[in-house]
């Protein structure tokens, strides 16, 4: 199996180099009389698209989304959405020096184990290029949940909680600081802190890795399945399956194994409205692979980027031990970008899931609870 398609009712395949002339998607399952319009994607990309401050990389890409198919007078109609982003600003001539070269941390050596091929322009397939149609999928998903969850009152968001090994203040969380800082970072004096330190490592031509938290809030109970369904199974493998991902945790996550049975236990009672709540979320919102209703939490760690300016041992195609030097345009911390990426892998596991839900259950969710309750 090639394995560039995810999800199971609403599912997306990606295709596309990061030197190729375009990357591009095809959205499959989405209902029909859906309205969708180039902006509600591009809005999402723009967040996610390169060379927007110093502290990413200064490939300067528009990322401008073109829908080619399944949409018709502004609506879709139930048939396969085709996106299409052109590359503009690709520089192949940064990589020729190191062709014959294993990147250390890059899948170089692995492709090529594998395919006995590979593209060496940053990285082909597995460059994180390839996230850009996750993000525009992405968008399509969330016109889904907006559309197929009562009220439509559901956000999907996520944050930067970690650069290097540098936290944030909890305390301190509000969400209206994410888009006003170049971290997305909930934490207006940590992302002061970050500034200085991301300066520091991008001069030393180095890199440093990240935590994002994505929160999903305004979800009925009952969406996922037992066993091998689990909605938790599936955010997990999505989030994994974003580039340089090399840990996922749900709720309380590993923390969860230092907490007592007491401690660990979200209590429940009964609100004023007459339904349950639960007095906390260690659970990150997921019991039995199944939505409680409660705010979705799940985070994941980025490693450093791989592409950096000091001298690396490796080994050529030929076995030469040799040294590398990556040069070319590369984020310090490949971390910032994927918050975008992390929402738009969030909504297309819960659209999956709606869907996946009507085709067995058929009957209506139970009440969605309002946001932060």
């Amino acid at each position: 199996m090639s394995s560039n398609t995810f999800g199971q009712l609403f599912r997306f395949t990606t295709w596309g180099e990061s030197h190729g002339p375009a990357i591009g998607c095809v959205v499959d399952g989405c209902p029909p009389r859906i309205p969708l319009a180039e902006a509600d994607i591009q809005h999402h990309l723009d967040r996610r698209k390169p060379g927007q401050s110093k502290y990413t990389t200064q490939r300067r890409e528009p990322d401008t989304v073109e829908i080619q198919s399944g949409v018709f007078e502004g609506m879709t109609t139930g048939t396969p959405i085709s996106l299409v982003i052109r590359n503009v600003d690709q520089r192949s001539k940064d990589y020729s020096d190191i062709a014959p070269k294993f990147r250390p941390g890059h899948a170089d050596y692995t492709y090529d184990m594998k395919y006995g091929i590979r593209d060496y322009r940053g990285g082909g397939r597995s460059s994180a290029r390839e996230t850009a149609m996750r993000v525009a999928a992405g968008a399509v998903a969330r016109k889904v949940l907006e559309t197929g969850i009562e009220g439509g009152a559901i956000s999907i968001r996520a944050a930067l909680v970690q650069m290097g090994p540098h936290g944030i203040d909890r305390g301190n969380w509000n969400w209206d600081t994410v888009d006003a800082n170049p971290f997305f970072c909930p934490d207006a004096r940590a992302a002061e802190r970050w500034a200085d330190y991301l300066d520091g490592v991008r001069k030393a031509g180095s890199s440093c890795g990240a935590v994002i938290e994505v929160v999903a809030e305004g979800l009925p109970p009952g969406l996922g399945a037992p066993i091998y369904g689990k909605l938790d199974t599936d955010i997990a493998a999505a989030m994994m399956s974003i580039n340089a991902v090399k840990g996922v945790e749900i709720g309380a996550g590993f923390e969860a194994a230092a907490l007592s049975g007491e401690e660990n236990a979200d209590e429940i009672r009964i609100g004023n409205d007459g339904h349950p709540i639960f007095r906390s979320n260690k659970a990150g919102g997921i019991l039995g692979g199944i939505s409680t209703g409660q705010p979705v939490v799940a985070r994941f760690a980025v490693k450093p980027t791989s592409s950096i300016l000091k001298p690396r041992e490796t080994v050529t195609r030929d076995g030469e031990e040799t040294e590398i030097v990556t040069k070319g345009r590369h984020d310090p911390c490949v971390g910032i970008r994927a918050v975008p990426v992390g929402e738009a892998m969030m909504a297309l596991v819960l659209a999956d899931h709606l869907m996946r839900h009507r085709a067995q259950c058929g009957a209506p969710l139970p009440p969605t609870p309002p946001l932060g309750a």
